[in-house]
Protein backbone atom coordinates (compact mmCIF):
# COMPACT_ATOMS: atom_id res chain seq x y z
CA UNK A 1 0.00 0.00 0.00
CA UNK A 2 1.66 3.00 -1.14
CA UNK A 3 1.15 6.83 0.07
CA UNK A 4 -1.50 7.88 -1.89
CA UNK A 5 -3.39 4.76 -1.09
CA UNK A 6 -2.93 5.24 2.60
CA UNK A 7 -4.13 8.91 1.94
CA UNK A 8 -7.45 7.10 0.34
CA UNK A 9 -7.76 4.55 3.14
CA UNK A 10 -8.11 7.21 5.60
CA UNK A 11 -10.42 9.73 3.91
CA UNK A 12 -12.50 6.79 4.40
CA UNK A 13 -12.68 6.98 7.73
CA UNK A 14 -13.70 10.86 7.48
CA UNK A 15 -17.06 10.29 8.34
CA UNK A 16 -19.24 12.60 10.48
CA UNK A 17 -21.93 14.32 9.33
CA UNK A 18 -20.82 16.69 6.90
CA UNK A 19 -24.13 17.59 6.08
CA UNK A 20 -25.30 20.22 8.52
CA UNK A 21 -27.73 22.40 7.67
CA UNK A 22 -26.02 26.00 7.65
CA UNK A 23 -28.72 28.49 7.62
CA UNK A 24 -29.31 29.07 10.68
CA UNK A 25 -25.29 29.65 11.29
CA UNK A 26 -24.49 32.02 8.23
CA UNK A 27 -22.94 34.28 10.73
CA UNK A 28 -21.07 32.06 13.00
CA UNK A 29 -17.48 32.17 12.34
CA UNK A 30 -15.45 28.90 12.02
CA UNK A 31 -12.26 28.47 13.87
CA UNK A 32 -9.19 26.54 13.81
CA UNK A 33 -6.89 26.28 16.66
CA UNK A 34 -3.07 25.54 15.92
CA UNK A 35 -1.21 24.11 18.57
CA UNK A 36 2.30 23.70 17.92
CA UNK A 37 4.51 21.18 19.94
CA UNK A 38 7.45 22.06 21.75
CA UNK A 39 7.47 25.47 20.01
CA UNK A 40 9.31 28.35 22.33
CA UNK A 41 8.20 31.86 22.99
CA UNK A 42 11.22 32.81 20.49
CA UNK A 43 10.68 30.25 17.59
CA UNK A 44 8.59 32.43 15.46
CA UNK A 45 10.36 35.90 13.51
CA UNK A 46 7.41 37.64 14.82
CA UNK A 47 8.37 36.73 18.45
CA UNK A 48 12.41 37.64 17.00
CA UNK A 49 13.55 34.34 15.69
CA UNK A 50 16.28 35.35 13.56
CA UNK A 51 18.05 31.96 12.32
CA UNK A 52 15.32 31.06 10.42
CA UNK A 53 11.23 32.87 8.99
CA UNK A 54 8.02 32.08 9.44
CA UNK A 55 6.39 34.52 7.20
CA UNK A 56 3.19 32.51 7.16
CA UNK A 57 2.74 32.41 10.32
CA UNK A 58 3.80 36.28 11.26
CA UNK A 59 1.53 36.96 7.87
CA UNK A 60 -1.41 36.25 10.74
CA UNK A 61 -0.74 39.08 12.68
CA UNK A 62 -1.08 41.58 9.92
CA UNK A 63 -5.09 41.18 10.78
CA UNK A 64 -4.82 39.79 13.99
CA UNK A 65 -3.20 40.39 16.96
CA UNK A 66 0.18 39.67 18.91
CA UNK A 67 0.15 38.04 22.48
CA UNK A 68 3.52 39.20 24.43
CA UNK A 69 2.19 37.33 27.91
CA UNK A 70 0.68 34.28 27.25
CA UNK A 71 0.85 31.37 29.03
CA UNK A 72 1.00 27.34 28.95
CA UNK A 73 -1.34 25.40 31.07
CA UNK A 74 1.66 23.25 31.85
CA UNK A 75 5.75 22.42 30.84
CA UNK A 76 4.90 19.55 29.30
CA UNK A 77 2.16 17.39 26.72
CA UNK A 78 -0.85 16.08 28.16
CA UNK A 79 -1.61 18.59 30.81
CA UNK A 80 -1.36 21.62 28.91
CA UNK A 81 -3.61 19.97 26.29
CA UNK A 82 -6.08 19.43 29.47
CA UNK A 83 -5.66 23.03 30.29
CA UNK A 84 -6.66 24.33 26.88
CA UNK A 85 -9.37 21.56 25.84
CA UNK A 86 -11.00 22.40 29.25
CA UNK A 87 -10.35 25.90 30.18
CA UNK A 88 -8.98 25.04 33.98
CA UNK A 89 -5.40 25.39 35.35
CA UNK A 90 -3.42 22.86 36.36
CA UNK A 91 -4.47 23.04 39.76
CA UNK A 92 -7.79 22.04 38.79
CA UNK A 93 -7.68 19.96 36.11
CA UNK A 94 -8.18 16.40 35.55
CA UNK A 95 -4.58 15.58 34.35
CA UNK A 96 -1.41 16.97 35.45
CA UNK A 97 1.30 15.33 34.26
CA UNK A 98 2.44 13.14 30.98
CA UNK A 99 0.96 9.77 32.19
CA UNK A 100 0.20 6.47 30.41
CA UNK A 101 -3.10 5.18 30.37
CA UNK A 102 -2.89 2.10 28.14
CA UNK A 103 -0.51 1.00 25.24
CA UNK A 104 -2.90 2.87 22.77
CA UNK A 105 -2.95 6.16 24.37
CA UNK A 106 -2.47 8.42 27.45
CA UNK A 107 -4.24 9.08 31.19
CA UNK A 108 -7.64 10.26 30.60
CA UNK A 109 -9.79 13.24 30.92
CA UNK A 110 -12.15 13.07 33.03
CA UNK A 111 -16.24 12.16 32.20
CA UNK A 112 -17.39 15.23 33.54
CA UNK A 113 -14.60 17.40 31.48
CA UNK A 114 -16.26 19.24 29.02
CA UNK A 115 -13.70 19.98 26.51
CA UNK A 116 -13.84 22.52 23.57
CA UNK A 117 -14.79 20.20 21.06
CA UNK A 118 -18.02 19.67 22.88
CA UNK A 119 -18.42 23.65 23.10
CA UNK A 120 -18.79 23.34 19.72
CA UNK A 121 -20.87 20.40 19.11
CA UNK A 122 -23.65 22.40 21.54
CA UNK A 123 -23.71 25.06 18.72
CA UNK A 124 -24.09 22.38 15.76
CA UNK A 125 -20.07 22.98 14.43
CA UNK A 126 -18.61 20.21 12.68
CA UNK A 127 -15.47 19.62 14.75
CA UNK A 128 -12.56 17.94 13.79
CA UNK A 129 -8.76 16.84 15.38
CA UNK A 130 -5.86 16.58 13.45
CA UNK A 131 -2.05 15.46 15.43
CA UNK A 132 -1.92 14.58 18.65
CA UNK A 133 -4.71 13.77 21.15
CA UNK A 134 -2.77 13.02 24.09
CA UNK A 135 -5.60 12.78 26.71
CA UNK A 136 -7.38 9.46 26.62
CA UNK A 137 -7.06 6.54 24.96
CA UNK A 138 -10.04 4.58 22.81
CA UNK A 139 -12.34 3.45 25.15
CA UNK A 140 -11.40 5.56 28.23
CA UNK A 141 -13.42 8.72 29.31
CA UNK A 142 -11.09 10.48 27.01
CA UNK A 143 -11.86 8.80 23.63
CA UNK A 144 -12.32 11.18 21.04
CA UNK A 145 -16.01 10.06 20.36
CA UNK A 146 -16.88 10.78 24.27
CA UNK A 147 -15.68 14.28 23.72
CA UNK A 148 -17.67 16.14 21.12
CA UNK A 149 -14.73 14.87 17.97
CA UNK A 150 -16.69 14.21 14.44
CA UNK A 151 -13.59 13.17 12.76
CA UNK A 152 -9.76 12.25 14.02
CA UNK A 153 -7.02 11.60 12.06
CA UNK A 154 -3.56 10.97 14.07
CA UNK A 155 -2.11 10.07 17.43
CA UNK A 156 -3.77 8.83 20.16
CA UNK A 157 -0.45 7.96 21.96
CA UNK A 158 2.33 10.65 22.98
CA UNK A 159 4.91 8.36 22.77
CA UNK A 160 3.53 7.07 19.58
CA UNK A 161 3.44 11.05 18.22
CA UNK A 162 7.42 11.26 18.90
CA UNK A 163 7.78 9.45 15.87
CA UNK A 164 7.07 10.95 12.00
CA UNK A 165 7.07 7.72 10.85
CA UNK A 166 4.85 5.78 12.66
CA UNK A 167 3.85 2.54 11.90
CA UNK A 168 0.61 3.25 12.34
CA UNK A 169 -2.21 6.55 12.74
CA UNK A 170 -5.80 6.47 14.12
CA UNK A 171 -8.94 7.28 11.76
CA UNK A 172 -11.73 7.95 14.64
CA UNK A 173 -11.42 4.34 16.44
CA UNK A 174 -9.94 2.54 13.57
CA UNK A 175 -5.95 1.79 13.33
CA UNK A 176 -4.74 3.09 10.10
CA UNK A 177 -1.35 0.52 9.23
CA UNK A 178 1.33 2.35 7.00
CA UNK A 179 3.50 -0.90 5.87
CA UNK A 180 5.80 1.35 4.22
CA UNK A 181 7.52 2.19 7.96
CA UNK A 182 7.30 -1.05 9.05
CA UNK A 183 11.07 -1.55 10.83
CA UNK A 184 12.16 1.75 10.65
CA UNK A 185 10.84 1.68 6.95
CA UNK A 186 10.74 5.95 6.61
CA UNK A 187 8.45 6.16 3.79
CA UNK A 188 5.63 8.49 4.69
CA UNK A 189 5.89 11.12 6.56
CA UNK A 190 2.84 11.45 9.48
CA UNK A 191 2.54 15.58 9.36
CA UNK A 192 1.57 15.00 5.72
CA UNK A 193 -0.80 12.78 6.07
CA UNK A 194 -2.38 14.45 9.06
CA UNK A 195 -1.86 17.97 6.57
CA UNK A 196 -3.56 16.41 3.64
CA UNK A 197 -6.61 15.35 6.01
CA UNK A 198 -6.77 18.89 7.26
CA UNK A 199 -7.43 20.06 3.55
CA UNK A 200 -9.82 17.55 2.77
CA UNK A 201 -11.66 18.38 6.15
CA UNK A 202 -11.77 22.28 5.17
CA UNK A 203 -12.84 21.37 1.32
CA UNK A 204 -15.77 18.64 2.89
CA UNK A 205 -17.09 21.70 5.41
CA UNK A 206 -16.62 24.91 3.39
CA UNK A 207 -20.52 25.90 4.04
CA UNK A 208 -20.61 24.35 7.29
CA UNK A 209 -19.97 25.97 10.63
CA UNK A 210 -17.04 24.18 11.58
CA UNK A 211 -14.00 23.52 14.92
CA UNK A 212 -10.73 22.45 13.42
CA UNK A 213 -8.44 22.08 16.23
CA UNK A 214 -4.67 20.78 14.85
CA UNK A 215 -2.55 20.07 17.61
CA UNK A 216 0.39 19.28 15.27
CA UNK A 217 3.83 17.56 16.15
CA UNK A 218 5.77 20.00 15.05
CA UNK A 219 8.74 20.88 16.05
CA UNK A 220 8.83 17.69 18.70
CA UNK A 221 11.72 15.32 18.84
CA UNK A 222 12.27 13.89 16.84
CA UNK A 223 13.84 16.09 14.25
CA UNK A 224 13.01 14.25 10.94
CA UNK A 225 11.37 16.66 8.80
CA UNK A 226 11.66 15.33 4.79
CA UNK A 227 14.97 15.60 3.73
CA UNK A 228 14.02 17.86 0.88
CA UNK A 229 13.66 20.92 2.94
CA UNK A 230 16.91 20.05 5.18
CA UNK A 231 19.21 20.10 2.51
CA UNK A 232 18.75 24.13 2.31
CA UNK A 233 19.95 24.82 5.66
CA UNK A 234 22.75 22.04 5.83
CA UNK A 235 25.22 24.69 5.26
CA UNK A 236 23.85 27.24 6.79
CA UNK A 237 24.86 26.73 10.90
CA UNK A 238 28.34 25.51 10.58
CA UNK A 239 29.52 21.84 11.46
CA UNK A 240 27.01 20.42 13.16
CA UNK A 241 27.02 17.57 16.13
CA UNK A 242 25.27 14.47 15.13
CA UNK A 243 22.45 13.04 17.40
CA UNK A 244 23.09 9.28 17.40
CA UNK A 245 19.20 8.89 17.95
CA UNK A 246 17.25 6.24 20.53
CA UNK A 247 15.53 2.91 19.03
CA UNK A 248 13.47 0.79 21.30
CA UNK A 249 14.14 -2.88 21.81
CA UNK A 250 10.58 -4.46 21.29
CA UNK A 251 10.71 -6.23 17.96
CA UNK A 252 12.38 -3.23 16.04
CA UNK A 253 9.83 -1.47 16.34
CA UNK A 254 10.24 3.05 17.25
CA UNK A 255 7.59 3.42 19.61
CA UNK A 256 8.56 5.98 21.23
CA UNK A 257 12.04 6.78 20.31
CA UNK A 258 13.93 9.12 18.37
CA UNK A 259 15.71 8.75 15.36
CA UNK A 260 19.01 10.07 14.67
CA UNK A 261 20.15 12.87 13.09
CA UNK A 262 23.15 13.90 11.43
CA UNK A 263 22.24 17.81 11.25
CA UNK A 264 20.12 18.50 14.18
CA UNK A 265 20.08 21.90 13.03
CA UNK A 266 19.15 22.07 10.04
CA UNK A 267 16.36 19.75 10.88
CA UNK A 268 15.10 21.70 13.33
CA UNK A 269 14.81 24.94 11.15
CA UNK A 270 13.22 23.02 7.71
CA UNK A 271 10.73 21.38 10.40
CA UNK A 272 9.76 25.13 11.35
CA UNK A 273 9.89 25.96 7.85
CA UNK A 274 7.40 22.93 7.49
CA UNK A 275 5.18 24.49 9.43
CA UNK A 276 4.99 27.58 8.59
CA UNK A 277 4.44 26.43 5.14
CA UNK A 278 1.28 24.31 6.32
CA UNK A 279 -0.09 27.04 8.04
CA UNK A 280 0.24 28.59 4.92
CA UNK A 281 -1.67 25.93 3.31
CA UNK A 282 -4.15 26.48 5.56
CA UNK A 283 -4.87 30.08 4.73
CA UNK A 284 -4.47 29.74 1.20
CA UNK A 285 -7.07 27.25 1.25
CA UNK A 286 -9.53 29.10 3.11
CA UNK A 287 -9.20 32.33 0.41
CA UNK A 288 -9.77 29.42 -2.25
CA UNK A 289 -12.99 27.96 -0.34
CA UNK A 290 -14.31 31.69 0.25
CA UNK A 291 -14.35 31.40 3.77
CA UNK A 292 -11.15 33.05 4.63
CA UNK A 293 -13.39 36.28 5.99
CA UNK A 294 -15.43 34.03 8.27
CA UNK A 295 -12.50 31.85 10.14
CA UNK A 296 -10.56 32.96 13.03
CA UNK A 297 -7.18 31.13 13.26
CA UNK A 298 -5.29 31.10 16.71
CA UNK A 299 -1.80 29.80 16.58
CA UNK A 300 -0.10 29.08 19.72
CA UNK A 301 2.20 26.16 21.71
CA UNK A 302 1.64 23.52 24.44
CA UNK A 303 5.07 25.01 26.70
CA UNK A 304 8.21 26.17 25.96
CA UNK A 305 11.05 24.92 23.65
CA UNK A 306 12.91 21.65 24.00
CA UNK A 307 16.31 20.13 24.37
CA UNK A 308 15.36 16.37 23.31
CA UNK A 309 16.53 14.43 20.56
CA UNK A 310 19.21 16.38 19.19
CA UNK A 311 17.41 20.05 19.66
CA UNK A 312 19.63 23.14 20.55
CA UNK A 313 17.39 25.78 21.64
CA UNK A 314 20.28 27.90 22.90
CA UNK A 315 21.32 28.42 19.23
CA UNK A 316 18.25 29.52 17.97
CA UNK A 317 17.33 31.29 21.21
CA UNK A 318 13.94 29.38 20.69
CA UNK A 319 13.25 31.26 24.06
CA UNK A 320 14.29 34.98 22.98
CA UNK A 321 15.82 35.50 26.28
CA UNK A 322 13.56 33.36 29.13
CA UNK A 323 14.99 31.00 31.94
CA UNK A 324 14.47 27.72 31.23
CA UNK A 325 12.84 25.21 28.46
CA UNK A 326 9.92 22.78 28.35
CA UNK A 327 9.53 20.99 32.21
CA UNK A 328 10.49 24.64 33.93
CA UNK A 329 8.15 26.87 35.55
CA UNK A 330 10.60 29.59 34.70
CA UNK A 331 9.62 31.66 31.88
CA UNK A 332 11.22 29.80 28.92
CA UNK A 333 9.06 26.46 30.04
CA UNK A 334 5.69 28.14 29.99
CA UNK A 335 5.46 31.69 28.06
CA UNK A 336 4.21 30.30 24.57
CA UNK A 337 3.54 32.50 21.56
CA UNK A 338 -0.32 33.62 20.87
CA UNK A 339 -1.41 34.88 17.65
CA UNK A 340 -5.44 35.19 16.75
CA UNK A 341 -6.33 36.77 13.18
CA UNK A 342 -10.03 37.19 12.53
CA UNK A 343 -9.64 39.62 9.06
CA UNK A 344 -11.31 43.37 9.75
CA UNK A 345 -13.11 41.79 12.63
CA UNK A 346 -10.32 41.89 15.49
CA UNK A 347 -7.72 44.70 16.68
CA UNK A 348 -4.34 44.53 15.04
CA UNK A 349 -1.11 44.79 16.90
CA UNK A 350 -0.08 43.05 19.83
CA UNK A 351 -1.17 43.21 23.43
CA UNK A 352 0.77 42.81 27.24
CA UNK A 353 -2.56 41.54 28.92
CA UNK A 354 -1.42 38.41 31.14
CA UNK A 355 -3.39 35.84 29.61
CA UNK A 356 -3.39 31.47 29.16
CA UNK A 357 -3.79 29.03 27.15
CA UNK A 358 -7.15 28.18 29.22
CA UNK A 359 -8.63 31.75 28.17
CA UNK A 360 -8.82 30.41 24.90
CA UNK A 361 -12.31 28.47 25.52
CA UNK A 362 -14.61 31.32 27.34
CA UNK A 363 -12.97 33.69 24.63
CA UNK A 364 -14.32 31.52 21.90
CA UNK A 365 -17.78 30.51 23.87
CA UNK A 366 -18.32 34.27 24.09
CA UNK A 367 -18.27 35.04 20.60
CA UNK A 368 -20.36 31.85 19.34
CA UNK A 369 -22.75 32.95 22.36
CA UNK A 370 -22.33 29.48 23.63
CA UNK A 371 -22.67 28.55 27.13
CA UNK A 372 -19.02 27.99 29.53
CA UNK A 373 -18.98 24.84 31.37
CA UNK A 374 -18.90 26.01 35.14
CA UNK A 375 -15.92 25.92 36.97
CA UNK A 376 -13.62 27.01 35.01
CA UNK A 377 -10.40 29.67 35.69
CA UNK A 378 -10.67 31.47 32.01
CA UNK A 379 -11.38 34.83 31.60
CA UNK A 380 -12.97 35.95 27.81
CA UNK A 381 -10.08 38.22 25.99
CA UNK A 382 -12.71 39.98 23.81
CA UNK A 383 -13.04 43.33 25.11
CA UNK A 384 -9.39 43.05 24.19
CA UNK A 385 -9.98 41.54 20.81
CA UNK A 386 -12.51 43.61 19.69
CA UNK A 387 -11.99 46.96 21.99
CA UNK A 388 -15.32 46.25 23.79
CA UNK A 389 -17.03 49.24 26.15
CA UNK A 390 -16.37 46.87 28.88
CA UNK A 391 -13.08 46.66 30.59
CA UNK A 392 -10.96 43.60 30.17
CA UNK A 393 -11.19 41.46 32.65
CA UNK A 394 -7.90 40.62 34.75
CA UNK A 395 -6.70 36.97 36.00
CA UNK A 396 -6.14 37.39 39.68
CA UNK A 397 -2.99 35.24 39.26
CA UNK A 398 -1.82 32.20 36.88
CA UNK A 399 -1.24 29.27 38.38
CA UNK A 400 1.20 26.12 37.15
CA UNK A 401 2.49 22.49 38.73
CA UNK A 402 5.08 20.15 37.58
CA UNK A 403 5.11 16.53 39.52
CA UNK A 404 8.47 15.35 38.04
CA UNK A 405 12.17 16.63 39.11
CA UNK A 406 11.46 16.76 42.87
CA UNK A 407 8.06 18.57 42.05
CA UNK A 408 7.42 22.03 41.19
CA UNK A 409 4.61 24.70 41.83
CA UNK A 410 4.67 28.57 40.21
CA UNK A 411 2.11 31.31 40.53
CA UNK A 412 1.84 34.74 39.12
CA UNK A 413 0.39 37.46 40.46
CA UNK A 414 0.75 40.89 38.97
CA UNK A 415 3.96 41.86 38.17
CA UNK A 416 4.99 38.91 40.63
CA UNK A 417 5.91 35.38 40.59
CA UNK A 418 7.12 32.88 43.19
CA UNK A 419 8.74 29.51 42.04
CA UNK A 420 8.80 26.86 44.77
CA UNK A 421 11.01 23.97 43.76
CA UNK A 422 11.48 20.51 45.67
CA UNK A 423 7.90 20.37 46.84
CA UNK A 424 8.24 16.81 47.69
CA UNK A 425 11.01 17.19 50.02
CA UNK A 426 9.87 20.36 52.77
CA UNK A 427 13.63 20.01 54.53
CA UNK A 428 14.65 20.80 50.57
CA UNK A 429 12.37 23.32 49.26
CA UNK A 430 13.40 26.45 47.99
CA UNK A 431 11.67 29.45 47.19
CA UNK A 432 12.15 32.12 44.21
CA UNK A 433 10.53 35.62 43.52
CA UNK A 434 11.03 37.39 40.51
CA UNK A 435 9.80 40.84 39.40
CA UNK A 436 8.88 40.12 35.92
CA UNK A 437 8.14 43.66 34.52
CA UNK A 438 11.87 44.56 35.76
CA UNK A 439 13.75 41.15 35.51
CA UNK A 440 11.94 38.50 32.57
CA UNK A 441 15.02 36.48 32.92
CA UNK A 442 14.63 35.83 36.43
CA UNK A 443 17.86 36.20 37.48
CA UNK A 444 17.60 38.42 40.39
CA UNK A 445 15.68 36.13 43.45
CA UNK A 446 14.16 38.97 45.51
CA UNK A 447 12.34 36.23 48.29
CA UNK A 448 14.23 37.71 50.71
CA UNK A 449 13.85 40.85 50.31
CA UNK A 450 9.78 40.88 49.94
CA UNK A 451 9.15 38.02 52.96
CA UNK A 452 5.27 39.16 53.05
CA UNK A 453 4.53 39.19 49.08
CA UNK A 454 6.22 35.61 49.04
CA UNK A 455 4.13 34.42 52.21
CA UNK A 456 0.46 36.02 49.84
CA UNK A 457 2.06 34.00 47.27
CA UNK A 458 2.51 30.83 49.02
CA UNK A 459 -1.07 31.50 50.59
CA UNK A 460 -2.75 31.65 47.26
CA UNK A 461 -0.61 28.88 45.33
CA UNK A 462 -2.07 26.45 48.41
CA UNK A 463 -5.69 27.29 47.70
CA UNK A 464 -4.67 26.91 43.98
CA UNK A 465 -3.81 23.61 44.06
CA UNK A 466 -6.71 21.36 44.67
CA UNK A 467 -5.43 17.57 45.59
CA UNK A 468 -5.43 15.23 43.07
CA UNK A 469 -5.06 11.46 43.65
CA UNK A 470 -3.16 11.07 40.69
CA UNK A 471 -1.23 13.48 40.48
CA UNK A 472 -0.14 14.49 43.85
CA UNK A 473 2.45 16.42 45.72
CA UNK A 474 3.66 13.64 49.09
CA UNK A 475 2.36 16.88 51.78
CA UNK A 476 -1.44 16.45 49.99
CA UNK A 477 -1.67 13.92 52.43
CA UNK A 478 -2.02 16.48 55.09
CA UNK A 479 -4.31 18.81 53.49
Amino acid sequence: MNYFISILFCILFLKSGFSHDNNSFSNSPNVIIILADDLGYGDLSCYGQTKFQTPNIDALTKDGMLFTQHYSGAPVCAPSRAAILTAKHIGHTTIRGNKKGNKYGDFPLSEYDTTLTQLFKSRNYTTGVFGKWGVGYPGSSGDISKKGVDVFFGYYSQLAAHNYYPEMLWSNDKKVFIPENKRYGNKVYAPNMIHDSVMIFLERNKNNPFFLYIPTIIPHAELVPPDSLTKKYKNLYGTEKPYKGIKTIRFATKYGAYGKQLYPKAAYAAMMELLDKQVGEIVAKLKEEKIYNNTIIIFTSDNGAHKEGGAQPDFFNSNNGLRGYKRDLYEGGIRIPLIVHWPDKINKGSTPIISANWDIMPTLAEIIQAPMPTNTDGISLCPTLFQLPEKQTQHPYLYWEFHENGGKQAIRMGKWKVIKLNVNSPYKSTIELYDLDNDVAESNNLAEKHPEIVKQLLDLMNIAHTPNKFFSFRNDRYR
